[in-house]
Parts: C-alpha cells; sequence; structure tokens
C-alpha cells in the first residue's frame, strides 16, 4: 500500500492503514471542543481537534445556528414590538417591520465574526483543526472519514487523550418528518427567509417558546402545541404562570395535553381529549428537545457505557475510560452551553493529571421568552425531595420602579434558603433581563453567601438587581418597599 504523507502544524500524517501519534485530540468544535482544546493548548498539550465541518464548523450548533441566531432573532423581535405597543408613552410611528432576507445577512455576518474570533483563538494556541467525521477503531485510536467524499482516503490517529464534545441535534418526531420546507427543525425556523402566515410549533419548551414568541412578535399567527398540561413542563409551575399570560397577550394559541398526529400540508391534526382538532398553518416547527451524538462514535471499541438515552457514563472528572472524556450534550445534565464549556476545563485538567471534578453548586438555566425565566440552585420542592428543611420568599416585580420605566412588571425573583444557616441555595427570576442578573443569584449560591450578605450589600438605583436585596430584607423581616412582617 503507497501511504501519503502530509503535514497538520508540524505534525506528520499518514493516510492509510498506518496511524501516527497524536497526543491531545478533540472532537467536536463547539462550545465545549473549543474551549477543551484552548485549555489543552494552554497546559502544554499538542492539540488536534476534529470537526465534520472543519474550520466551517467552529463554534458548533450553538453559535452558528442555535443559541446565537436564535436570541439574534429574539432581540429584534422585541424591539419590534415594544415600539409598536409603547404608544401610551409618547412614541408615535409608522408600520414597522422585519425584512427577514436582509435580517439573515446581518446573522450571518454576525455569526461569522464571532466564528472568526474563536478560529483565530485556536490558530494563536497552536491548535490544529481537520475536517472529517471521527470514530473509534481502537480504544487508541481514532479515525476520520470525509463524510462528503466516501472515496477520500481515512486518516487514523494514536492519541494519548481524548475528549469527545459532539454536541445533540434536534429531536425528531416520526409522526412528523422533516423535509426543510413544510415541516421544519428548530435550525430551519432560523433560517427562513420570509415570515410565514401562520405556524404550528409543536412543543412548549424552551425552544419552542423562544422561536414561537420571535415569530408572533413579528407578526406570524402562532399556535404552539404541548403534550403535558403546561408551556415550560420541566420547570416549576409558577415560573410558567406569567410566561402563559404573556403567551395569550401575544395571541398565540395554546393547545396543551395535545399530540401532533400529521400534517397534511395545510392542516395540523392534533389529537386532544379524545378528539382531533386541526390547525390551519402555513409551516410546522418541531421543538420537542434536543437528541445526542453518540451513536457513530464507536465508544463501545474502548469499553465506555451508553445508556439508553445515548448518553456517556462518565465520572466526576467526565473521563469514561482512563484515557477517553465526554462533555457537553452527550453527557447526563442540562443540554447547555455553558455547561459544555465549564466541564472541558474539568475534563482536560484530569486527563493532564491534574485533580478535578465537575461539581457545581448550580448550573443556570435561562428561557429567553418573554417574560424572561432564569433559575439557579433549588426550588422549594426541589429542596424538600432533596431533605434539605428550607423556607422561601417571592417578590412581586411590580416594586422594581425599575421594571415600571420599562413598562415590564410581570414577574418575580424569589429566594430559597436553608431555614437554620440563612445560606442562600436558589435564585430564581421572572422579568426583563433575567437573563443577566441570574448572574449575581448564581454567585450567591456558590459564594454560600447568607440572607444577611445580599441584604447587606448596596444595590444601584433604580436598577432590576436592588430586587435581590429587597427579597432577602423581606426574607429577614425588614423590607422597604413592600409591606412585610417584621421579625
Amino acid at each position: 500500500m503507497v501511504a501519503k504523507i502530509f503535514r497538520v502544524a508540524g505534525i506528520s500524517m499518514v493516510v492509510g492503514e498506518i496511524a501516527v501519534s497524536a497526543d491531545l485530540m478533540i472532537v467536536g468544535g463547539g462550545p465545549g471542543g473549543y474551549a477543551a482544546a484552548l485549555r489543552g493548548a494552554q497546559l502544554g498539550r499538542n492539540v488536534i481537534l476534529v470537526d465534520r465541518d472543519g474550520e466551517d464548523g467552529v463554534g458548533g450548533v450553538c453559535l452558528r445556528v442555535g443559541c446565537i441566531p436564535s436570541k439574534a432573532l429574539i432581540e429584534v423581535a422585541d424591539h419590534i414590538h415594544r415600539t409598536r405597543s409603547l404608544g401610551h408613552a409618547g412614541i408615535r410611528t409608522g408600520d414597522i417591520t422585519l425584512e427577514l432576507g436582509a435580517w439573515q445577512q446581518w446573522k450571518t455576518r454576525l455569526v461569522d465574526g464571532l466564528t472568526a474570533g474563536v478560529s483565530q483563538l485556536l490558530r494563536a494556541a497552536g491548535v490544529s483543526v481537520i475536517a472529517g467525521q471521527a470514530q473509534l477503531s481502537r480504544p487508541d485510536q481514532l479515525v476520520v472519514n470525509d463524510p462528503t467524499n466516501p472515496l477520500a482516503p481515512a486518516q487514523y490517529f494514536q492519541f494519548t487523550d481524548l475528549v469527545l464534545a459532539t454536541g445533540s441535534r434536534p429531536a425528531a418526531l416520526a409522526a412528523l418528518p422533516r423535509d426543510g420546507v413544510l415541516i421544519l427543525d428548530s435550525t430551519d425556523a432560523l433560517a427562513l427567509q420570509e415570515i410565514p402566515r401562520a405556524v404550528a410549533v409543536v412543543g412548549g419548551g424552551y425552544i419552542g417558546l423562544e422561536i414561537g414568541t420571535a415569530l408572533a412578535k413579528l407578526g406570524a399567527k402562532v399556535t404552539i402545541v404541548e403534550f403535558c398540561d403546561r408551556v415550560l413542563p420541566a420547570m416549576d409551575k409558577a415560573f410558567a404562570r406569567p410566561v402563559t399570560r404573556r403567551l395569550r397577550q401575544l395571541g398565540i394559541n395554546l393547545v396543551v395535553n395535545a399530540t401532533a398526529q400529521h400534517f397534511d400540508g395545510m392542516n395540523l391534526h392534533v389529537a386532544q381529549s379524545g378528539s382531533m382538532v386541526a390547525i390551519e398553518v402555513d409551516k410546522v416547527i418541531v421543538a420537542v428537545g434536543r437528541s445526542p451524538n453518540t451513536e457513530h462514535l464507536g465508544l463501545d471499541t474502548a469499553g465506555a457505557v451508553i445508556d439508553e438515552r445515548g448518553l456517556v457514563n462518565v465520572a466526576g472528572d467526565r473521563r469514561a475510560t482512563p484515557h477517553i472524556a465526554a462533555i457537553g450534550d452527550i453527557v447526563t445534565g442540562p443540554a447547555l452551553a455553558h455547561k459544555a464549556t465549564a466541564e472541558a476545563e474539568v475534563a482536560v485538567e484530569a486527563l493532564c493529571g491534574q485533580r478535578a471534578e465537575f461539581n457545581p453548586a448550580t448550573i443556570p438555566a435561562v428561557v429567553f421568552c418573554d417574560p424572561e425565566v432564569a433559575t439557579a440552585g433549588y426550588t422549594a420542592d426541589d429542596a424538600g425531595a432533596a431533605g434539605i428543611d428550607v423556607d422561601a420568599v417571592t417578590l412581586a416585580l411590580v416594586a422594581s420602579g425599575r421594571a415600571a420605566t420599562m413598562a415590564a412588571r410581570d414577574g418575580f425573583l424569589q429566594l430559597v434558603w436553608e431555614r437554620n444557616t440563612t445560606t442562600v441555595v436558589g435564585v430564581h427570576i421572572v422579568g426583563p433581563h433575567a437573563s443577566e442578573l441570574i448572574g449575581q443569584g448564581v454567585l450567591a449560591i456558590e459564594m454560600a453567601a447568607t440572607l444577611e450578605d445580599i441584604a447587606g450589600s448596596i444595590y444601584a438605583h433604580p436598577t432590576l438587581s436592588e430586587q435581590l436585596g429587597e427579597a432577602a430584607r423581606l426574607a429577614l423581616g425588614r423590607p422597604v418597599h413592600v409591606p412585610g412582617r417584621h421579625r
């Protein structure tokens, strides 16, 4: 056999069945993967990052077709809707519309700029990025194939250590097979060139609510179909109530306790309470969660275990075997970019012989709907189930002067604390900019702050952040801006 030899960042590689030595390899160029590559380079490792799309895949689903594009759409939709609805504050405008094709061009420039920044970081760190579909052929060997050219020779790497960060993809429904034209997944929805007249979103979780709310603000007639009895079924009911009120104010039709059966091109047929309901729509967006990308990794070859959900079993240091770690959406826990990034540091440090464990006090979760929902730590019910004796207080957003100036007073801030020590173990926010405010709650929980610590801090006025201190004072029996029983 004739082998073709070439070089990547100073590493000789042989195309064919002869494997070349590699130090630290990363599979997947998303937030977890590129963070792992950068941490490995910082620790002196020679790093090769493999992504299906090579340099074009850097940033992953989150940056390229998920988190960043969706928030860009949400931001624009919210600005348009707020401008239209502030007539009571004296704003007079003509008809404001969004040219979605022009927005797509802007979004592309935005994404390209961010991905170029990540690519530059990788190049500056000396990380080699190669394109291909990676699969384990032995416990210490990775074979990389070109998915676009089955005739291209494979590349074989014998690695010292490996981090798998292959992420996830939109979950599919057999009853609604994606065609990319009439039946869309979340990626397709963010690539629309025109706002649909009427659209059904199947799934009332965070993805469905974010996309559905944005499209409704842009003028589409939106129906959300949810299998459970309410939207945001994975969260506390209290968080869903103000969101549900807002959805109805926006004219969104909520169909709960329902199962989508099929789409005939004009009507989505839904089973609800023993009868069939036909919903006239132009398009259907399936947003029922995400599935881990683990089925073609060949992990059984290395002795790693994949559970019935397709997730890789890992230890606290994120290792599935002594020399293979897995992070992000392919391991247990919330499928969130910031979790993957945090796990990346732990996994690489463990593979470099350092003592490391992924054991955060909390991982915040955010829904960019209207109002925003952000949660960190225990709810009162969760804490009780875990055997922790807690108390809780809820401060309505109506007490916030800043919220009043924003005409956005529907929501609340809730504190949960351990009864004996008054240590804060949960912070939950529903309201404007909850996604930004939750950082204070995360820090409070990580630092084991008490109610007195929070109440004794000085917050700028007028800001939404003041509500954290006011909630702590309410819990201690000395509120300023709301009536409360003094202790």
